[in-house]
């Protein structure tokens, strides 16, 4: 096996620290996404929280039609912020989760920039055409007589936060100085 590996469960802690970083007393985040698909994911973020003292309310999307109900269940423990878990689905629902979000208020923490630029506040992920170039480098080597199977796994090297400023304001959030430096893109 060889490729490019993206399940990088210990990106969803660092999540919950940059949103702790905006709201020092943040103590309830829903987590939106698939319990089987990100199940790692899910893992991480509950032993991070544990450390933060923040408590996580899992709000399951296993389809579209699940959405509704999904932030339903967040109505009966409001969450102060939300954590969107990358899978296929919630890259396709961006734009509906982010007006969700917006409508009530809540902060939103995604993977991909993607996401920011459909209205969410802020992801902090991998840079995909980083991956996608070096996808190109790894079909380029097999092309060429590499054995796949001498190719090692590789993770993304490079990481990227995306910060959208308008949603910010909307909800209200002054954003630190020191994120906004760290920020590599800053939607205005």
């Amino acid at each position: 096996m060889t490729g490019m590996f993206l399940d990088l469960a210990e990106l969803s802690g660092k999540q919950l620290q940059i949103l702790k970083e905006i709201n020092s007393r943040l103590s309830r985040v829903a987590v939106l996404g698939d319990s089987a698909v990100n199940a790692s994911q899910l893992r991480e973020l509950k032993v991070v929280a544990g450390s933060l003292a923040v408590q996580i309310q899992a709000l399951e999307m296993k389809t579209a039609k699940d959405l509704p109900g999904a932030f339903a269940a967040e109505n009966k423990r409001p969450s102060e912020a939300l954590i969107v878990l990358s899978n296929p689905l919630t890259l396709e629902s961006r734009s509906q989760i982010a007006g969700i979000a917006t409508k009530r208020r809540l902060p939103s923490m995604y993977l991909y920039g993607a996401h920011v630029e459909a209205g969410g506040l802020l992801s902090y992920g991998p840079n995909l055409p980083d991956m996608f170039r070096r996808c190109g480098v790894y079909a380029a080597r097999i092309l060429g007589g590499a054995k796949p199977a001498e190719l090692p796994l590789e993770r993304p090297a490079k990481f990227e936060m995306v910060i959208n400023l308008k949603t910010a304001k909307a909800f209200g959030l002054t954003i630190p100085q020191s994120l906004l430096l760290r920020a590599d893109q800053v939607i205005e």
